[in-house]
């Protein structure tokens, strides 16, 4: 592997040229971009950026959602020498003042007016770059924003000397240089921004490639944000490197019409993605007529077989291989044909998935793939194989990557897919890659198969008064399988046990209310109802009755709003902040040790 970047994508848009790289849902209907028209893009905004005197290493903010200019402009910029520095776009003038105190950027492009606005607010206290570049197109320009069409316009205008320098960069780009700087968003502290070379990268791309069966052929339906690694890496740079296409869902509310009119072979996404896939399904079998809620209730546990069996490595025998293919005629082909009819299988990653889910899935002929990476390590470490995945772990280690587990249960790894180090931060570098390893923050253990098992960060394991750990995203994970549970915040260090934190399913809650006969009037009236609660609680008792009683939850408090990330209670990617969350529940959960806690 010795490409870089956009080595990379000129040889395939040169390979591909007529062939569509992007699909985007334009006047009411998705419409092909060709690598040719997007390489062209790329060559014109490269121009651009060398008008504006962009050099080598100089940071480039991209402060966009996911869409087709997202790459072009990323492709863009690393053709020069410069570094992309992706932002969320739910990130605060406050949050993204602090990431350009860091990294000092040279230039940015943001998606619409109002993310424009935002850095124009930022760019009022600290040194203006040199130019501020919108994607969309507005008709009244705000004072120092210019429009991407006229952008390109104006690198497609730029003379010969500029193209000559442009032919120049791209050929200076070399493997170990740096290609971004992405700044972890972090369940606690600053944001550190991470290095990643393009042989970071394109080493993970090309290991996931030998494992990962994604060809020409393929069409991945992108909901996920550029800005986090996972879908940079895995559905960018390596549906670029298969010759893949790849489709941008409008919003997350539109992923089921998307997937309708798009068709895709392949999809990536988060757990909490597949929790409410399963969460509607269940509730629409809840709702069925009788004889079809009885039909799809025995196709489910005819799949819930399968996978064991197929877990265990056995033949179906005969008759469970007649009732799987029944089953798929009756039922199972419907879903998939919901989810678009051409469906081989998704990756999920950012986050634990859960054993129960993956499974069921799988019983259903959906097969859900989990890995596991960070940031830092470019990002995947480990996933699980198409044709054999090993649900409740994260797979055999991808080609290259060396991992092994310290005395303390710490994962650490090695290889080419390690970062650069911490922009600006040598000492946190230091301590992150003592003796040459890549220290992962995670606790876990590898099976007798090589398959690695991760149990929880660190840094969030709970240690009881009696001094028993507990993995709280373990419990959460398990309880939010239950459809009238939409989230869970486990807590309990240093306590003599653990409590938690329920969101509701508060489309369900009115109906369980009614089941139990109790009649208030509001949300915040039910949740806090003895009744309600103990329904609840007696849900998590049948979640965590296989056990031990150290580690299953006491008490429980129902909230009235779910978590997210404008309250700043989680991450980007969904990730609990748990600090922000214990203190803004402080009161509720010092209520649950009283009285006998």
């Amino acid at each position: 592997m010795d490409q870089t970047i956009p080595a990379r994508f000129e040889r395939q848009a040169d390979a591909l040229s007529r062939q569509p790289l992007f699909w985007s849902k334009r006047d009411g209907a998705y419409r092909p971009i060709t690598w040719q028209q997007a390489a062209a893009d790329v060559h014109a905004f490269a121009r651009f950026l060398l008008v504006q005197q962009i050099n080598p290493g100089d940071r480039v903010l991209l402060l966009s959602e996911s869409r087709p200019e997202w790459g072009i402009a990323d492709v863009a910029i690393q053709s020069v020498g410069a570094w992309t520095v992706p932002i969320y776009p739910s990130l605060t003038p406050s949050d993204i003042e602090v990431i350009c105190r860091d990294c000092h950027p040279m230039l940015a492009i943001a998606s619409t007016v109002d993310q424009a606005r935002k850095l124009l607010e930022v760019f009022q206290k600290l040194p203006s770059p040199r130019g501020l570049v919108v994607l969309d197109s507005f008709p009244d320009a705000p004072p120092g924003c210019l429009a991407w069409s006229r952008a390109l316009a104006q690198g497609r205008e730029a003379d010969g000397v500029v193209q000559a320098l442009a032919a120049k960069r791209l050929a200076a780009v070399r493997p170990e240089d740096t290609a971004t700087l992405i700044y972890t968003s972090g369940t606690t502290g600053e944001p550190k921004g991470v290095m990643l070379s393009h042989r970071n990268f394109l080493s993970n791309v090309d290991a996931c490639l030998q494992v990962i069966p994604i060809t020409g052929r393929d069409l991945h339906l992108s909901f996920l944000p550029l800005c986090h690694v996972f879908e940079r890496m895995a559905g960018w740079y390596l549906m670029l490197t298969a010759g893949a296409a790849v489709a941008y869902a409008e919003n997350m509310d539109t992923i089921p019409e998307n997937m309708a009119e798009i068709h895709p072979t392949v999809m990536l996404g988060v757990p909490r993605f597949f929790e409410k896939l399963y969460g509607r399904i269940q509730e629409g079998v809840r709702q069925a007529p009788p004889l079809k809620r009885r039909l799809a209730l025995w196709a489910m546990g005819v799949g819930r077989r399968v996978a064991a069996a197929q877990a265990a490595r056995q033949r179906l025998p005969l008759g469970l291989a007649f009732q799987r293919t029944l089953a798929e005629s009756l039922v199972f082909k419907k879903l998939k044909a919901r989810l678009g009819g051409r469906l081989r299988f998704f990756v999920s990653g950012g986050a634990p998935l859960s054993k129960e889910i993956g499974e069921f899935f799988y019983g259903m002929g959906v097969t859900i793939i989990e890995g596991y990476g960070l940031t830092e390590t470019s990002p995947v470490i480990a996933v699980n194989r198409v044709a054999a995945p090993r649900f409740g772990s994260v797979g055999p280690m991808v080609p290259g990557v060396e991992v092994r587990i310290a005395e303390d249960g710490e994962i650490v790894t090695r290889g080419p897919h390690i970062m650069q180090g911490y922009y600006n931060k040598p000492d946190a570098t230091s301590v992150v890659l003592a003796g040459g390893w890549f220290h992962t923050g995670d606790i876990g253990h590898l099976d007798p198969e090589g398959c690695l098992h991760v149990t929880d960060r660190k840094k969030d394991l709970i240690k009881t008064a009696g001094g028993k750990f507990i993995a709280p995203q373990k419990l959460e994970n398990l309880f939010v399988t239950d459809p009238s549970i939409s989230q869970a915040f486990v807590f309990g260090d240093r306590k003599p046990y653990c409590v938690a934190l329920i969101v509701p399913n508060f489309e369900q809650l009115r109906r369980i209310a009614q089941e139990q006969e109790v009649g208030a009037a509001s949300v915040q009236e039910l949740v806090r109802h003895p009744r309600v609660i103990e329904w609840y609680f007696q849900r998590v008792q049948l979640k965590q009755a296989h056990l031990p009683t150290f580690e299953q939850i006491k008490k429980i408090a129902l909230l009235d709003q779910e978590f997210s990330q404008a309250s700043g209670e989680l991450t980007p990617t969904l990730k609990a902040k748990r600090s922000i969350i214990a203190a803004r529940y402080d009161a509720l959960l010092r209520g649950l040790y009283e009285n006998g806690g």
